[in-house]
């Protein structure tokens, strides 16, 4: 049976930040992800996650300007400094956490470059962090987003990651595999997951359309779900949806669609 992690910055958003480690566990999460621990000190994190016997999975490298629309930094050339510190400040957070692994968002091309130049700019700079999270013994991934909903994202399809991390050379390197993104840009689900399963490190959904809960779109979660337990995946599929109302009334679909 799959195992869910609640993303809490998707998830009971009702409430401040800090209080939705309990709203998850009340509710029967045992794992949650987020996108970014930075605006919190690490040990106030790390005690709510202790207090709730959580277990975090998964947050996100720094990736720039969010709220001015930033969508990570990893193509831009002229910000590789800011890049490699951000990978250092990451892995402190992890490790205070006892996060397993940390996601690259590429970002978007930026204006007036290249989209070669942005190319390689990601590549050195996955190898950069690749070798530096391997060192502190935490994974990194990249994910592929579609182009619908962030315009102008650098990595958006599954192939073209696959392709990177054949390019970047690294065993610390495995692509997030959002399977709300994978079936805007490219359908497919089943035989991705089944074909590329040694290089997923990591599973997030939604429905579509909307970005919902399970079971409210064109997606047949219920056969996915038998899908991804009968490959054998052993890790976390993050719950990274839009509640139609609150989080705690939409989740009969756990009930509904796993079996």
């Amino acid at each position: 049976m799959p195992q869910f992690a609640a993303n809490l910055t998707m998830l009971f958003t009702e409430l401040p930040f800090m209080e939705r480690f309990a709203a998850a566990r009340a509710v029967g999460f045992d794992a949650v992800e987020y996108l970014f621990p930075y605006a919190y000190p690490k040990e106030e994190l790390a005690a709510a996650l202790r207090a709730n016997g959580l277990k975090q999975v998964l947050h996100n490298l720094p990736a720039g300007h969010w709220e001015s629309g930033e969508r990570g930094i990893a193509c831009h050339p002229d910000r590789v400094t800011e890049f490699r510190e951000g990978v250092a400040l990451a892995i402190g957070y992890a490790k205070a956490l006892g996060c397993p692994q940390l996601n690259c968002l590429a970002g978007r091309v930026p204006e007036g470059v290249a989209r070669e130049h942005a190319h390689a700019t990601l590549i050195g700079n996955l190898q950069f962090a690749a070798a530096a999270l391997k060192e502190a013994g935490i994974r990194l991934l990249i994910e592929p987003i579609n182009s619908y909903d962030i315009p102008g994202f650098f990595l958006t399809r599954t192939d073209q990651a696959l392709a990177i991390v054949e390019e970047v050379g690294s065993d610390n390197l495995f692509v997030q595999y959002d399977i709300y993104h994978a079936q805007r840009m490219e359908g497919e689900l089943g035989a991705t997951l089944r074909n590329h399963l040694d290089r997923i490190g990591h599973i997030q959904l939604a429905d579509n359309p909307g970005r919902g809960e399970p079971g409210t779109g064109e997606i047949n979660y219920a056969w996915l779900f038998k899908h991804i337990d009968a490959l054998g995946y052993r890790g976390s599929i993050g719950c990274e949806y839009k509640p139609r109302t609150t989080t705690t009334q939409g989740l009969g679909w756990i009930q509904a669609l796993v079996h």
